[in-house]
């Protein structure tokens, strides 16, 4: 039998609680590490924790953890054998993954050719309907400019119907068209400003479900024609299309239609032959699946998975970039119990501004069933420059109000005192009738917060 490889050091191109998680699993695995950090982030808990560290820049984000050159450079003078993205910054970069992979290094993560198939939602939704995953009725490819053709697949689709920028993300780059005669002007507007935010004009239009969840299935794969999926989780509540909190599995799903959207994915990463963890994101409604892009990389909400699984996927994530199979067949996945998590902000509970500043006092919740992925610390100075988000707090439960019950006492004794958080928002939404009793739709949290 052989005896599976493994990296021998790897660079964490990332700042933050996941950094920080990457750490931990390189350690648990005996590879050393080496942490990058902007002059902001100096205080990072992860760089006490590494091997080595390397300062690749001020403040900026275009200048540091955007900075690819610096990357690459700090991988070359430390010796480095791989680098991990992350998530956000470069994470789903084709061109930063294609030249780490030139520079001699294994990137913990896709190709780049991989990449840049699913970051375009058009060439995704080809690849999709090949692999036979089900998705949105629409253009099936860019919108014609032609008016007269673009206006019979208005038709044919149906009222009302969402205009989307093929390289968009973040919520940005979309419009519901609610009547044909809107149709064309909406078309150029988006085109505009796809064009503006993403250099790339290209637009399709797909039919607007108007109360559908957010699901989405987790995935690992090898690239080596082994792939396995982790079961869903639900990522409804949403505030301006920012994913709030989220469980594993997905409550009230059809059994028939999870079985056949999950064994999908796997047949479509062994399609497309996708190497590493991923998700594939799905808009749920009346019973059944639709596409709309897939994450080529670790996921914020990954832990509910692992919860659920007992599967590391950071730890098969950096087997995977060693060349290693996968450690797990379908077989040996159960999904057992359930989990939730809550994104921990600095910001605002009411307005949501963000809330930089110094963490006067930290307390992690403990107790069965509750894990926090964070890298606060009482005297940590949450800089202004980042994301607002500071941690994860996580539960398990052998059933979901059990989870749900945890998630409760750890949100009522986590403190982080220096600093406005959204834990006030959180405490409100698992005590939530309708969140309570599940199933609810990605519009539901933005009515709770406008009727308040």
């Amino acid at each position: 039998m052989l005896k599976p490889q493994k990296l021998e050091k790897v660079l964490i191109a990332n700042r933050g609680e996941i950094a920080l998680r990457i750490l931990r699993a390189c350690k648990e695995m005996g590879i050393m590490t080496v942490a990058v950090y902007s002059t902001a982030d100096k205080e990072l808990m992860h760089l006490g924790l590494a091997d080595e560290t390397v300062c690749i820049g001020p403040a900026p984000a275009n200048l540091s953890y955007l900075h690819i050159p610096a990357i690459i450079a700090a991988a070359e003078v430390t010796g480095a054998t791989a680098i991990h993205p992350g998530y956000g910054f470069l994470a789903e970069n084709a061109d930063f993954a294609e030249q780490v992979e030139k520079s001699g290094f294994a990137f913990i993560g896709p190709k780049a050719d991989t990449i840049r198939l699913m970051g375009d939602k058009v060439s995704a939704k080809h690849a999709m309907i090949a692999a036979g995953v089900p998705t949105v009725p629409g253009s099936d490819g860019p919108l014609p400019e032609d008016e007269e053709t673009a206006l019979r697949i208005g038709r044919e689709v149906g009222y009302p119907v969402i205009i989307k920028a093929a390289g968009g993300g973040g919520g940005r780059g979309m419009r519901v068209v609610h009547r044909e005669e809107d149709l064309i002007e909406a078309a150029k507007q988006t085109r505009e400003e796809a064009g503006a935010w993403f250099s790339n004009p290209m637009v399709y239009l797909e039919k607007y479900l108007t109360n559908p969840r957010h699901v989405e299935v987790q995935v690992i794969s090898d690239g080596q024609g082994n792939a396995i999926h982790l079961g869903d989780r639900d990522c409804s509540l949403q505030r301006r299309h920012q994913k709030v909190l989220e469980e594993a599995p997905a409550p009230g799903i059809d059994e028939t239609a999870r079985a056949e959207v999950l064994a999908r994915c796997v047949k479509a990463c062994v399609d497309i032959n996708y190497r590493g963890a991923g998700t594939f994101e799905f808009l749920y409604e009346n019973g059944r699946f639709y596409f709309i892009e897939m994450n080529t990389r670790v996921q914020v909400e990954h832990p509910v998975s692992e919860m659920v699984t007992g599967i590391d996927i950071l730890k098969e994530m950096l087997s995977i970039a060693a060349g290693n199979k996968l450690s797990f067949t379908q077989a040996d996945v159960n999904i057992h119990g359930h989990s939730l998590e809550c994104r921990i902000n600095a910001e605002d509970p009411a307005t949501f501004m963000p809330s930089p500043g110094m963490v006067k006092h930290f307390h992690a919740p403990g107790g069965n069933g509750v894990r926090v992925d964070s890298h606060l610390y009482s005297g940590y100075k949450v800089p202004s420059n980042y994301d607002s988000l500071i941690g994860k707090l996580i539960t398990w439960g052998s059933t979901r109000d059990e989870a749900m019950a945890r998630m409760r006492n750890a949100l009522d004794e986590i403190v982080v005192d220096g600093i406005k958080t959204n834990i006030p928002l959180h405490r409100d939404l698992v005590n939530d009738e309708g969140f309570c009793k599940g199933g609810v739709n990605i519009h539901y949290l933005e009515h709770k917060l406008a009727n308040k």
